[in-house]
């Protein structure tokens, strides 16, 4: 059994032709905590919204 929550490899997300999230992979253990943070227009709700499923990235795996 293995204890990681959430997997993210490579992922990437275009708005048409802007690049909004470019090959982004982190791991998150069950149990952990952990936060988006950075500027606005940096991606943090396209984040969010593709680990809820509620956008699917153009490029990589959400685990």
């Amino acid at each position: 059994m293995s204890n990681v929550a959430i997997d993210l490899t490579g992922v990437t997300k275009l708005f048409g032709n802007k690049l909004v999230v470019d090959g982004l992979s982190f791991t998150v253990a069950s149990g952990e905590c952990f936060g988006l943070l950075g500027p606005n227009g940096a991606g943090k709700s396209t984040i969010a919204r593709m680990l809820l499923g509620m956008t699917r990235p153009d490029a990589g795996d959400i685990t």
